[in-house]
């Protein structure tokens, strides 16, 4: 029998939900909770402790739970503790799938460095805080209650939806998109992907843009190592391991690679300047936009927020040290990590000859940690944007959608090198002046979580129609 809604009771459903009918919205609100709880409160880190392949499994009974058959959920890896659970809600076959990638593995998390235990889901003054968060459980647990909603719904799909929940996206020996891509490319083979590394950006409460990635940096580590005699302790010389070292990260922190921008990264200054509210940063951005940049305002930009900064330039920064081997010895040896986010199309031997160059000192010897992986742009599908920016209008009145180069590595890199175009989207938005990934009290707005919960439901579902 068919039913009607009061439009006043209608318009109170749509008005108490933030857009969305509350009837539909609340079931699976308190399912993708429940989810985020329990993604959240299973160690996921590369240590003993850590176990992605119990995330996996608790995902794939869920999914069973729900109805999906055996066949389509599967959980397989290279490591008993790093399965990456795969699973197909099957459409029509009228048009190739669409592959929901998000990763299960965490970096690790000491309780002691955080204020709450990272390892408990806490709802707490309008957050939600634990390690994953927002890396990268909160778009897993969307993931998940969205396909299952779809799937109790009976929706007819013109395409096969594919979700992937894989390990050592974060690091490790394993990891799973790579490992997926070399053995068993059928099963997650697609038109395209929909991965991290875009997501809306707020400052002080107000939603600014919505961002899609259609590139990323090159990650590159770099070994920097000075070796010596060394000696007694008591016998001091001038010619020390760990002097040598420390002198050389001093000018290189002083160094800035210069600014550098593409096509990406100009248009996301020039559309970030609509809707910037403080005038000042938005002709910064406008001048940086130019095709001839303005370097004073891209030095405003780089001091005001690290993340301006990160789009302009390559960086490269220390990130670990060591060196010594005794209290009452001089250091034989001295070394140190030095990580850099290469530009694309900026090859990795010309950024190795320039920290020879900054470091200025031939007893330091510069080495590759591992050969660099760059991957290829996405192009902007139109269908893609196309929905994202209609989306975007329809719950973020007043947002730009943005295409942005990510600034870290995630794991688009291998497919989009295995052929699988990949967009990150997310329609979560943070705050870019708060940004506790891979820190110390890692959150996500609780209403921010939901509303991406809303975005990627009607996202996958568009798509897949």
């Amino acid at each position: 029998m068919r039913r009607y809604i009061p439009a006043l009771l209608l318009l109170a459903l749509v008005i108490g939900s933030g857009g969305r009918l509350a009837a539909q919205a609340a079931p699976n609100d308190a399912l993708a909770r429940e989810i985020f709880k329990e993604l959240i409160e299973i160690n996921t880190t590369d240590t003993p402790a850590g176990n992605v392949t119990k995330a996996a499994e608790a995902m794939a009974a869920r999914l069973r739970a729900a109805g999906f058959a055996d066949a389509d959920v599967r959980v397989l890896g290279p490591d008993p503790r790093k399965g990456n659970l795969i699973a197909r809600l099957r459409g029509s076959g009228k048009r190739r799938p669409v592959l929901l990638l998000a990763h299960l593995d965490v970096v690790e998390a000491k309780p002691q460095d955080w204020s709450v235990d990272p390892f408990t889901f806490l709802e707490k003054d309008g957050f939600f805080y634990g390690r994953g968060t927002s890396d990268d459980k909160s778009m897993a647990a969307q993931f998940v209650a969205n396909i299952i909603r779809l799937k109790r719904e009976g929706a007819t799909l013109d395409r096969d939806l594919i979700l992937a929940l894989t390990a050592d996206e974060e690091g490790g020996a394993f990891n799973g998109v790579e490992w997926l891509v070399r053995n068993h490319r059928e099963l997650i083979d697609a038109e395209f992907a929909i991965n991290e590394g875009g997501g809306g950006s707020m400052r002080k409460g107000k939603y600014l843009t919505n961002e899609v990635q259609a590139s990323e940096k090159v990650y590159q580590d770099f070994r920097l190592e000075v070796k010596n005699a060394g000696g007694h302790s008591s016998l001091p010389v001038k010619d020390n391991a760990i002097y040598h070292l420390a002198a050389g990260l001093a000018r290189l922190q002083a160094y800035e690679f210069p600014v550098s921008l593409n096509e990406v990264t100009r248009t996301y200054f020039e559309r970030s300047a609509e809707v910037e509210s403080d005038p000042k940063l938005a002709a910064d951005m406008r001048a940086v936009a130019k095709p001839d940049t303005d370097l004073a305002a891209a030095a405003r930009l780089a001091a005001r927020l690290p993340y301006y900064n990160a789009q302009m330039r390559t960086t490269c920064v220390a990130t670990l040290l060591e060196g010594g081997h005794a209290t009452n010895a001089l250091p034989q040896l001295a070394r140190a990590n030095v990580n850099c986010r290469i530009l694309p199309g900026t090859p990795p031997g010309e950024v190795r000859d320039t920290l020879v160059k900054v470091l200025a000192d031939p007893a330091i010897a510069v080495s590759f940690v591992a050969e660099a992986r760059p991957s290829k742009p996405s192009p902007l599908r139109p269908d893609v944007m196309g929905i994202v920016e209609s989306l975007t209008k329809e719950m973020y009145p007043g947002v730009v959608v943005v295409p942005v180069m990510s600034t870290g590595a995630t794991d688009g890199l291998y497919l989009r090198n295995g052929e699988i175009p990949t967009y990150g989207v997310d329609g979560t938005f943070g705050d870019m002046e708060d940004v506790r990934a891979h820190g110390r009290d890692e959150r996500v707005g609780v209403k921010q979580f939901y509303d991406g919960l809303e975005f990627q439901y009607r996202l996958i579902t568009r798509l897949a129609r």
